[in-house]
């Protein structure tokens, strides 16, 4: 007993960011073997129950976390000051795992004293269903650093591929604007929600119409790696729907206006 909780010290994460994020990165590594420290930004509106000894909660980083993981999309200052936290906490040549869809892990690396630890990660609500995960290393990145963090999501079970640093990554960046594309066609009325799920989870072989994966991934998640991708870009192919960028500040309306 006394080994194995050696053992755990010795492979603490830390995760700290947005729910549901926090909550699948904690759970994944605690079934794998890791012992996860969580916090939240914001505690999530959904209470987390805990069910594994392997997670606990805690604002204090402890001082032999061997990996830092943010996942903060949608807040870049808060994801900042989560950063520097985790910089100034984690022992020198620890590795920093932080999502990258909606900022580059090169400008998140300008943030911290130490951006050679930093490398991007393509974290989004649902995505730890996919058995592959993106890594997109920094300008500043150190080489040691995306083995290391391989090693780690291959702990975890996952496939990895190293993708260029650019917003969105690969598979986020086509997730969003697929679904982006489904809500132009929602608005214009040509078809219902379900239908186009249908169509596409149908006639493409999609894991999820666009709609429910929109759901899956959370509106404000998907609204975040769109605004990222037209700010970058500049492009009219990335210009978001307006009706999803009413579903962000009014809610779902219209699955209930006819109710």
């Amino acid at each position: 007993m006394a080994k194995r909780k050696r053992a755990l010290r010795k492979r603490q994460v830390y995760i700290v960011g947005e729910s549901p994020l926090v909550e699948e990165y904690a759970e994944l590594s605690a079934t794998c073997g890791f012992y996860a420290h969580v916090h939240w930004n914001q505690l999530p509106k959904k209470t987390f129950k805990i069910r594994s000894k392997n997670i606990r909660r805690s604002s204090a980083i402890p001082p032999d976390t061997t990996y830092g993981i943010e996942l903060t999309n949608t807040d870049l200052e808060q994801k900042k000051k989560n950063l520097q936290r985790l910089d100034r906490a984690l022992a020198p040549g620890k590795v920093i795992l932080s999502s990258s869809v909606a900022v580059t892990a090169t400008e998140q690396a300008s943030w911290i004293r130490n951006p050679e630890r930093l490398i991007g990660i393509s974290a989004l609500p649902s995505f730890l269903a996919q058995k592959l995960l993106e890594l997109s290393p920094a300008i500043q990145t150190e080489q040691s650093v995306p083995l290391k963090a391989q090693e780690f999501l291959i702990e975890l079970g996952r496939q990895v591929s190293v993708v260029q640093d650019r917003i969105g990554m690969v598979l986020p960046r086509i997730v969003c604007t697929i679904i982006n594309e489904a809500y132009f066609a929602l608005q214009e009325n040509i078809a219902s929600p379900e239908d186009i799920d249908l169509a596409m989870s149908l006639g493409t072989n999609y894991p999820h119409g666009p709609i429910e994966w929109a759901e899956r991934i959370g509106i404000t998640q998907v609204y975040s790696v769109l605004a990222a991708l037209q700010s970058d870009l500049h492009e009219d192919r990335y210009r978001i729907a307006p009706l999803l960028q009413q579903l962000v500040t009014g809610g779902e309306w219209w699955r209930t206006r006819d109710a």
